[in-house]
């Protein structure tokens, strides 16, 4: 009597490959192209959309640590990199003379409704715009004959929060003249319309001037949005 035995049959694996290796390189390639194209466009739609707007630059008064003026480009470029974030950064420690005495006010705050920043606070003679915008402590404050200069820190625009000081300025080049800037101090509240909006080196000076003729405001942050090539300054002017 013969005797019949079966064997199970191994399976054969399965491989389940969703993507070839030159579909997975294609798909990184367009992965690449999309996050650079994230950073570049914003810059590039800024410069020729808005940047021709802002097209006037105030000659420079730079100050630099050998105390001999900076003229090029290449001069500036082999500067050591800064942190911008701190208002320190932004000049050389022989022009930021910061001096907290000067008024019992501290803080106050700025709304500007067009952006969407509402109350946003403001430290005078503060140092982090991670944290705060800040008064430069030698202009004129709110309301004050002179130039109230506020500084703010700015990243991409598509990144903007108006609740977040990292981006809080990331939109201001969408300003236009006549816009209005909201600002509580000291118990008293004013009202600025914006009447100009221009460009300037990162070493120009002349945008902390006072002139005791006049009640103005300035913004300033870096542009284009995401870079520190230039600062954009947003004057404003009192009004009753």
């Amino acid at each position: 009597m013969a005797l019949y035995g079966y064997l199970k049959k191994n399976p054969k694996k399965i491989t389940l490959r969703l993507f070839s290796k030159k579909q997975i390189s294609f798909l990184f390639s367009v992965l690449g192209m999309i996050l650079i194209g994230n950073a570049v466009i914003p810059i590039v739609s800024y410069q020729f959309r808005y940047a021709p707007r802002f097209g006037r630059i105030i000659s420079p008064l730079v100050y630099p640590k050998n105390g001999e003026p900076l003229s090029s480009i290449a001069a500036l470029a082999k500067e050591e990199e800064r942190d911008y974030t701190l208002i320190s950064s932004w000049f050389d420690n022989s022009v930021n003379r910061l001096n907290t005495d000067r008024n019992k006010t501290a803080f106050y705050s700025i709304s500007i409704p067009k952006l969407g920043i509402i109350r946003a606070k403001v430290e005078i003679g503060g140092e982090d715009l991670k944290q705060i915008l800040v008064h430069y402590n030698d202009t004129a404050f709110p309301g004050k004959l002179g130039n109230a200069v506020i500084f703010g820190h700015s990243v991409l625009p598509q990144f903007f929060n108006p609740e977040n000081y990292l981006t809080i300025f990331s939109t201001l080049y969408r300003l236009r003249e006549g816009d209005e800037i909201l600002v509580d101090f000291d118990g008293v509240s004013y009202r600025y319309l914006v009447e100009d909006l221009f460009e300037v080196s990162p070493k120009d000076l002349s945008v902390l001037e006072q002139r005791y003729s006049e009640r103005r405001l300035s913004l300033i942050t870096c542009s284009p949005p995401g870079t520190y090539l230039r600062r954009l300054v947003v004057r404003a002017k009192l009004v009753d």
